[in-house]
């Protein structure tokens, strides 16, 4: 499992820098369709750079501002603070600090740049679902994605997910068909040049490629924090049981977005259980492994 983890670091640097790299990229196409020139690449790198640098140091608080997560009082919720208290203790974690999400359904994540500066949040149909045991198996996988500096490229990747979004929404409506106004004189024609149909075919498909991104940051990782989340407490059937309530609840986590979709414990949005005739296109940009498969591993514990 250690080399596991120190596994989950070497890609964690890879994966960071393949966004950063990919925004750069997307950026230089925007650039060139815009007619900003060879700048238009060092620009970019600059602004991939820059939302990167910013998203190492905010986008913890971006992401529980997105998910609209309040601090846990710790006299109203002592059962949660107590149980978070208990787990950092006996692993050696310094505690992170706890908020509360109002949304019926169960979910939970972990946020932050290291085990110093991090924080959990967990939704209130995850407190009122969820037995002692139960619960204490939750937190125990938040706690170890924080372990296992999870929420590093995690977090990160909220922020470029998103940033890879409004570009080419942006890119895409300012440029299809030259903004929808009348072809002037000296405007650069680009239709027919490769380079410039290879940029729209970029922009149409870096969503896609986005979310594929996206997944490939969560899915091995959920795995792993299962596993050492029943190392942290000595008792599999608590996480079992608790996944296979998740499993059991079909109600969409409504304080969840795509670009946060890969950090809580189960894949939060609706149809992600689609089996129809394009289920199989679903389950590609799928942010978690099935619960069944992961019921299934930690049965064999």
């Amino acid at each position: 499992m250690f080399d596991a983890i120190r596994s989950n670091k070497r890609r964690s640097a890879f994966l960071v820098a393949g966004f950063v790299l990919f925004v750069v990229a997307v950026g230089a196409v925007v650039g060139y369709l815009s007619g900003g020139g060879p700048f238009s690449l060092l620009i970019s790198a600059v602004i991939a750079l820059a939302i990167a640098w910013g998203s190492y140091w905010k986008s913890d608080s971006i992401a529980l501002a997105v998910s609209r997560a309040k601090p846990a009082d710790p006299e109203t919720y002592q059962r949660l603070h107590n149980l978070v208290e208990g787990l950092c203790i006996a692993s050696g974690l310094p505690k992170p600090r706890v908020y509360v999400i109002e949304d019926i359904a169960p979910n939970a994540f972990a946020t932050g740049r290291n085990p110093r500066h991090a924080a959990i949040a967990v939704t209130t149909g995850l407190l009122d679902q969820m037995s002692r045991v139960e619960l204490e198996g939750v937190i125990a996988h938040e706690l170890s994605h924080i372990r296992n500096y999870d929420i590093l490229v995690s977090t990160i990747a909220v922020t470029l997910v998103g940033t890879v979004a409004i570009m080419t929404d942006l890119a895409i409506r300012m440029m299809w068909w030259n903004g929808g106004r009348a072809r002037r004189a000296g405007d650069r024609n680009d239709s027919g040049n490769p380079l410039a149909l290879f940029g729209f075919v970029l922009l149409l498909l870096s969503p896609l490629i986005a979310r594929a991104m996206q997944a490939a940051v969560s899915r091995r990782r959920e795995t792993l924090a299962d596993i050492s989340a029943c190392q942290m407490t000595r008792y599999p059937p608590g996480l079992i049981s608790a996944l296979e309530k998740l499993k059991a609840d079909t109600t969409a986590t409504h304080s969840a977005s795509m670009a946060t979709a890969h950090m809580w414990i189960e894949q939060p949005l609706s149809g992600v259980r689609d089996e129809g005739r394009l289920g199989w296109f679903h389950r590609m940009f799928d942010t978690h492994p099935p619960l069944d498969e992961r019921i299934a591993l930690l049965k064999e514990l």
